[in-house]
């Protein structure tokens, strides 16, 4: 995925996307920068020390010209950072969502800033919206929308539901993010004839086939103890919604695994109570949804109290 975007005209600085184990150089990003909604990388994936590899080598990189960073996602290293004024952090239980983590304070605590660089899905960019606009809302519902989202518990209004089936459609495709950001500077635009809406909604459009493949693969669940359930999604008919697929199989149990080819996703609601992080060992993340890398499952299904009879028989399935 490409991390940094051109200018828009429409939009008062610079915007560039990242993700936490995938940020932009920083050499190519102008001036000071304010990153939101990335979380620190760790171990999950596979790949060991993320965040000296990855996330402090970016923070050493932008050094001076990095004028804020604001998240909300778990890391033990956030300690490192308390007594850097530049660092707003929390956890995912303390904020479900980072824009709520956007206010005027925080904004004008950082100065001057050129370039934000936030995160792909509507929890990143309506914080890069709230820090164009000076920490205030694009919409009333914004803050309680991007909640909704990123945890997956309640419904966001209409305007955060587009959003998020046109990003969730097409999750690599930058302009469609910069539609977003861009709606939301613009305080949602000039109505539904908007051209920006009109490609959310083209996007959004092709969520239903892979709602449709979802649910087919979700007949495929299968129970591995009392709070686990698993599937395997990597040979399908078509592309298909995960996000959906991990909702459904947590409709089955409160934990669900999705195997698809050398990546394992684990999720599990948002208020649960799991910490998927204190059982597998990571130093950050979301608590409630972890991906590894597929060597590793034997020893997740070992520290989810799956039994090692079926460890072996879900290995030899999808070793088939």
């Amino acid at each position: 995925m490409t991390t940094g975007h051109d200018h828009d005209p429409g939009l008062p600085l610079k915007l560039a996307f990242g993700t936490p184990r995938k940020l932009p150089k920083a050499a190519r990003l102008e001036g000071r920068v304010a990153v939101v909604d990335i979380a620190f990388a760790s171990e999950s994936g596979g790949r060991r020390n993320g965040f000296e590899r990855t996330t402090l080598k970016f923070i050493d990189q932008l050094g001076e010209r990095l004028a804020a960073w604001v998240d909300h996602h778990d890391s033990k290293h956030h300690q490192r950072f308390v007594d850097d004024p530049r660092f707003t952090l929390a956890t995912k239980a303390e904020h479900g969502a980072c824009p709520e983590m956007v206010t005027p304070e925080v904004v004008e605590a950082a100065g001057s800033v050129d370039t934000v660089v936030c995160h792909t899905d509507f929890d990143g960019l309506a914080s890069a919206a709230k820090w164009m606009l000076g920490g205030h809302a694009p919409y009333e519902d914004c803050d309680d929308d991007a909640h909704a989202i990123d945890t997956r518990v309640g419904f966001p209004s209409d305007v955060g539901a587009r959003c998020d089936r046109a990003l969730r459609a097409r999750p690599r495709d930058t302009a469609i993010m910069t539609d977003v950001v861009s709606l939301l500077v613009d305080r949602l635009g000039d109505g539904p004839d908007d051209p920006r809406w009109l490609r959310l909604e083209e996007a959004g459009a092709e969520l239903v086939e892979r709602e449709k493949e979802a649910r087919s693969l979700a007949e495929g669940y299968r129970s591995l103890c009392a709070d686990l359930v698993l599937v395997d999604a990597s040979e399908r008919a078509g592309r298909y919604d995960r996000t959906l697929l991990l909702l459904l199989g947590q409709q089955q149990a409160t934990m669900a695994a999705v195997v698809d080819g050398d990546n394992v996703t684990f999720a599990a609601p948002y208020d649960s109570g799991v910490d998927f992080l204190e059982r597998f060992g990571l130093s950050g993340g979301m608590p409630t949804l972890v991906s590894i890398h597929r060597p590793r499952l034997a020893t997740a299904l070992r520290q989810l109290d799956v039994s090692d009879a079926t460890v072996r028989e879900v290995l030899a399935g999808l070793d088939a």
